[in-house]
């Protein structure tokens, strides 16, 4: 197919396919769809060979936000039955970070609910991420504690974080139908900010919202404008309780095209399978490893991933391995590229071949959850059989919450976690 050499050959060279050519990955045909995805391993395995990331989340704060994000079981006014505490001391969260190391996480997510950390905030998540840092040599920590005022980010750049993550979620144009707390423009700000303080950025998207095509296109368009090292990929996990209970708009094979389109808008960053690919890619998982080369391992913040065990082997049988502490996750001239530069340089820039846009995103903000299907990290469950794109929205009667295993254990609770 011409399509897919013509995006395989600008992968290669870090360069930005169209709008149209973006959007045509969206709509090729299940019949299409194993060449889709070969496409976008030839793209993947230029710039990562066949490691496989692994990344751990250690939800600080659990519930209980006061954030209206339509998405997250942890809002204002939400009724999913999860998990409701307060801040874990920085023991508790090193012992939990400590289980994901142990099972091969080279990095660990640090994740509080709400809209944005107080100045006691950050120095508690500093304290936490010594402690993290002084048990688990050479770990990599993100902090992802929603939006960030002046000075935050470099306080815990200071306090040894080494990235920031705060997903964009969806579109500019559909944004507010999504939340009503913050703007699209808060959340741009925030990444940004964590670029000037030398953060690296991750940001992502949650898919199976209702957006069209076009909104899938314009978010990952923008996140390639904000420079982002990492771009986390959240299927929507509708939880019973939030507004978007019934949204069951995902199948295997949209995720995989959604994957295919990130890789090749964004060819040389740490594309991660975040919150829901348990319930939405289901047996089609090792396949999507051959677009992604990053994922979370285990349990997420609300909800329960794949067992820890179990992702090894689906990596390993896969014909993947597990990248190790010694090896550097990104391409070297990304890896090299001053991590204050910005979105001027590196993935997001114009002026470079690398990953830029012409698409302009300004703004950043929410809480920490995005990757529930957006923040850090995601809120992942186990399979599910999910309507087809083109199917309308399931009756109450028919949504299919009670596939979505709410998070019972690991951090807040007196069970050992998942890793």
């Amino acid at each position: 197919m011409d399509l897919l050499n013509t995006l395989v050959e600008k992968g290669l060279r870090r360069e930005l396919p169209t709008r149209e050519e973006a959007l045509a990955v969206l709509a090729t045909s299940d019949d299409e769809l194993l060449d889709v995805v070969a496409a976008a391993g030839k793209v993947r395995r230029q710039w990562f060979g066949r490691r496989v990331k692994l990344n751990y989340l250690v939800n600080l704060k659990s519930g209980l936000c006061p954030e209206d994000c339509s998405y997250c079981s942890q809002r204002l006014g939400s009724k999913a039955e999860i998990l409701k505490y307060t801040w874990l001391k920085p023991d508790e969260a090193s012992q939990a970070a400590a289980a994901g190391v142990a099972g091969g996480a080279k990095r660990v997510c640090l994740v509080a609910s709400g809209r944005g950390p107080t100045d006691r905030d950050v120095e508690r998540v500093g304290k936490t991420i010594e402690a993290i840092k002084e048990q688990n040599e050479g770990v990599e920590v993100c902090a992802c504690l929603g939006l960030l005022s002046d000075g935050q980010a470099e306080r815990l750049r200071e306090a040894g974080a080494d990235a920031y993550n705060h997903n964009l979620n969806t579109s500019e144009a559909t944004y507010e139908g999504i939340t009503k707390t913050h703007t699209y423009a808060d959340r741009v700000d925030t990444v940004q900010k964590a670029h000037a303080a030398g953060l690296s950025a991750c940001s992502g998207l949650i898919a199976g919202m209702g957006e069209t095509d076009e909104d899938l296109v314009d978010v990952v368009y923008a996140l390639r404008e904000l420079d982002s090292d990492s771009v986390p990929v959240n299927f929507l996990i509708p939880f019973e309780g939030t507004p978007l209970a019934k949204e069951w708009n995902l199948t295997p094979q949209r995720c995989l095209r959604i994957l295919a389109m990130v890789r090749f808008v964004c060819p040389d960053v740490e594309v991660r399978i975040a919150g829901g690919r348990e319930v939405h890619l289901r047996s089609m998982q090792p396949l999507a490893l051959n677009i992604a080369n990053s994922i979370f391992l285990g349990d997420y913040l609300t909800s329960e991933g794949q067992a820890g065990q179990a992702d090894l082997d689906m990596i390993a049988d896969a014909g993947f391995e597990v990248e190790g502490a010694g090896t550097t996750t990104l391409p070297k001239h990304r890896a090299d590229a001053p991590a204050a530069a910005g979105a001027t340089g590196g993935c997001g820039s114009k002026a470079s071949a690398g990953c830029g846009s012409e698409a302009s995103a300004e703004g950043a903000g929410c809480g920490a959850h995005a990757e529930e299907g957006g923040g850090c990290g995601p809120c992942g469950g186990h399979a599910a059989p999910a309507a087809p794109a083109s199917s309308p929205a399931r009756t109450a009667d028919e949504a299919r919450t009670d596939l979505v295993a709410v998070r019972r254990r690991g951090a807040g609770t007196d069970l050992a976690p998942n890793a």
